[in-house]
């Protein structure tokens, strides 16, 4: 996976967050990043943990199941959205069972960037993964009216 604008290398360096309750989905997830090249992945089991994990490891992309138990995912988005600033883009990648377009559309509409159902391809995860963070690479450079850097021309 290459990409013109932003070296891919450069995408790698991102940090993900994975909230997930069940432990397979996590592991599955941070064993394709990590196969992908990835390195700074962090998982999260129970998602009462997930505002403080925010504040503490400020990823550059997060990866969500909806539904868990005790607060969803979708009452994490809206919380994920209450925790950034105005001018921030920190992409959400819903991954789901619910194959609803009622859960896609409240997903979407509470933020989420993104939007992927179980079980997932995952030749596809990790290209979406890699298209939302060199969207957001891209999205700080413009912010920052920094230029690209001169090896990726």
């Amino acid at each position: 996976m290459t990409s013109i604008a932003v070296p891919y290398d450069q995408i790698l360096q991102r940090r993900v967050l994975i909230i997930d309750d069940e432990e397979a989905n996590l592991l599955l997830l941070e064993t394709l990043l990590k196969r992908e090249g990835y390195s700074q992945i962090h998982c999260l089991s129970d998602p009462s943990q997930a505002i403080a994990k925010l504040v503490e490891i400020e990823p550059h992309i997060i990866l969500l199941d909806l539904m868990m138990p005790d607060i969803d995912g979708y009452q994490l988005l809206d919380a994920f959205r209450r925790h950034s600033r105005p001018d921030e883009f920190r992409p959400v990648l819903v991954l789901t069972a619910d194959t609803t377009l009622q859960a896609r559309r409240r997903a979407l509409s509470l933020g989420a960037k993104d939007f992927v159902s179980k079980p997932f391809d995952v030749i596809e995860i990790a290209l979406r993964i890699s298209n939302l963070l060199e969207t957001q690479i891209l999205y700080e450079r413009l912010r920052h009216g920094s230029e690209p850097a001169a090896d990726a021309e």
